[in-house]
């Protein structure tokens, strides 16, 4: 296998590949054995797979994903992780095909009887979807796009702190997309609503796949036009804007587009700590 293998989607094998990697999930959990993604057949192993997905080809392997029944008791040597949590300990580009063969199950999982008509669906032999073969209904994978977006005003940038944060740990704005709004619309309303500021400038950086639990971050710059910060109750603890020499704390390392979008603030005033870069899955 090449050092930087293209992953390729694929709904079937065409021809089979020298190795396989199997993306195992129990209850939303990723499934490790020995530490590792099994490289073998699940059912080898002893698991219980109620079902399987074939993903695609990454280099010399074919990607599965499998999930296990709800009450599926686990062999030895194996172990349930939230995939969040491994970041940093698988492979990068293994982790991010985590991502996609989670969102994956979820989907066949809570897709299996139409949303119309309440009638069994069928996985669709053209396309990754599940198909009502009563009213013909067809259901695809969910994904939900949001916004995240670094205000900056000069040489500084707004950080906010949300409720759910850890304790001190500030970042940038974000939100969902609403129906029938561009994205930059979005990144308008989701600062006025969050922090009352009007902005301009809008101007796109970067995307990420984040499947906590099956979004799309679109990542934007911005700039600070009018107004005085106002946190949304219930919403925004509290929200400043921080000078790239007096940042106060974030989230650390790089798993994140919000980090990126600091990283990349702090690289243009010549305090960058973090490097500025995206998982190599294309």
């Amino acid at each position: 296998m090449s050092t930087n293998p293209r992953f390729v989607p694929a709904l079937a094998k065409t021809e089979a590949a020298a190795e396989s990697v199997y993306f195992v999930f129990h209850r939303r959990q990723l499934v490790l054995v020995d530490g590792n993604v099994p490289g073998q057949d699940p059912r080898a192993l002893g698991f219980e797979v109620t079902e399987e997905h074939y993903l695609g080809r990454l280099g010399e392997l074919d990607v599965h994903a499998a999930s296990l029944a709800e009450d599926a008791a686990l062999p030895e040597a194996s172990s349930r992780h939230e995939l969040i949590s491994l970041y940093g300990t698988l492979p990068e580009t293994l982790h991010a095909l985590a991502g996609r063969a989670v969102q994956v199950v979820e989907w066949s999982r809570t897709h299996r009887f139409c949303g119309a008509c309440g009638a069994a669906t069928v996985p669709s032999e053209t396309a990754r979807s599940r198909v009502c073969p009563s009213c013909r209904l067809e259901a695809f994978p969910r994904l939900s796009p949001a916004i995240i977006v670094a205000v900056e005003r000069g040489d500084e940038i707004l950080l906010a702190r949300s409720p759910h944060f850890p304790k001190g740990i500030h970042s940038v704005l974000a939100g969902f997309v609403d129906l029938g709004e561009s994205v930059e619309d979005a990144v308008r309303r989701e600062v006025m609503e969050e922090v009352g500021l009007e902005i301009d400038n809008v101007r796109y950086f970067s995307s990420q796949p984040w499947p906590y639990p099956n979004s799309l971050m679109l990542g934007f710059q911005a700039d600070y036009v009018s107004g005085e910060i106002t946190p949304q109750p219930g919403e925004i603890e509290e929200a400043a804007f921080y000078r790239f020499d007096a940042m106060p704390s974030t989230f650390p390392g790089r798993m994140s587009i919000s980090q990126w979008l600091i990283a990349d603030f702090l690289a243009r005033h010549g305090r960058a700590t973090v490097p500025v870069e995206t998982p190599d899955v294309r």
